[in-house]
């Protein structure tokens, strides 16, 4: 038997990957290695994995059903991870159909191809982002969460509520995740502490859009790791879970940090407020916590100081 784990190229994917192969359990990875950003990146993220006798790729889109049917026929499948999707909320505001195309439709498919697979139970990777714009804090999974500011918020809910439907209909085991900011090696090129740490560096100016007020509760990717793992390993009935740092840092507090860090001094420009941004992030964790020994390890400081060893060793070439 084997995990599928969508996605399993990017980011927060080829760490899970890692992890899950090193606990002896075997991975199915399904990426289809889109051009949001470099391929060549996500490949290099499967670097270490791809000789491992309990590790198998298949290069395909989720959206396509022979692709899902194929895959399900060939791998006993005991749980799905499910991280594919198309990211980021700006981007979402100018392509909202593709949005709704990739990561609505297709997790209807996956859902539907691993319903008729007989799979018990699925994780499905959601977002604080649908959150929305709030006045209190901290984040919990009881708010209601029906006014999203981006359509890649709108996606994310879909998405969960996909996943409701999926486990009322069928008995499917179903758990949803709802990550806060990940960073760390292999974050996205694009993501703020992944641009900012390069902007640093090469002394270019560092857009802050807003007043620097902004916070958000980064969390480090070893601690999402070891979320998911404890998610998937107590998976039953339906549930929602936040998984982050419970600790937001402001945006000028983050930039700060990232100076210390890099031994150097960043050139702020202002910049207006960005449409589908939130003002903050933070996540209450006391669910995660009680359900399956949720708790952050990594504090903001120590994690920058990780991501800029790692930007210096093998960074630099992703971005």
């Amino acid at each position: 038997m084997a995990i599928l784990v969508t996605g399993g190229a990017g980011f927060i994917g080829s760490h899970l990957c890692e992890a899950l192969l090193a606990r002896g359990e075997a991975v199915v990875c399904l990426d289809n290695f889109d051009d949001f950003y470099a391929p060549a990146v996500k490949r290099k993220n499967l670097a270490g994995v791809l000789r491992h006798r309990g590790f198998a790729l298949v290069e395909g889109d989720l959206r396509d059903a022979g692709v899902l049917e194929d895959l399900f026929r060939r791998h006993r499948v005991s749980a799905v991870i499910h991280l594919a999707a198309r990211a980021g909320v700006r981007p979402s505001i100018r392509q909202p159909a593709l949005y709704a195309d990739v990561n609505v439709t297709g997790t209807a498919r996956l859902l539907e191809a691993a319903g008729r697979a007989g799979v018990p139970k699925l994780l499905f990777g959601s977002s604080s982002s649908v959150y929305g714009v709030r006045t209190l804090r901290p984040f919990r999974e009881t708010d209601e969460v029906d006014v999203p500011a981006s359509p890649y918020a709108a996606t994310k809910r879909a998405g969960e509520l996909l996943c409701r439907a999926t486990h009322a209909l069928s008995g499917m085991a179903m758990t949803c995740l709802r990550f806060f900011t990940v960073y760390g090696p292999r974050q996205r090129p694009e993501m703020a502490i992944h641009k900012f740490t390069r902007l640093i560096e090469g002394a270019e100016p560092v857009p802050l859009f807003g007043d620097g007020t902004t916070a958000r509760d980064y969390t480090y990717i070893d601690d999402i790791v070891s979320g998911v793992v404890g998610a998937l390993d107590t998976c039953l009935g339906f549930g929602v879970f936040n998984l982050g740092n419970a600790d937001p840092i402001r945006l000028t507090d983050l930039v700060r940090l990232l100076e210390v860090a890099l031994g150097k001094t960043a050139k702020l420009e202002a910049m207006p407020p960005e449409p589908g941004d939130v003002p903050f992030t933070c996540a209450d964790i006391s669910a995660a916590r009680a359900a399956f020994g949720y708790e952050p390890k990594v504090k903001i400081a120590e994690g920058l100081q990780r991501f800029v060893a790692w930007y210096g060793s093998e960074g630099r070439e992703a971005a």
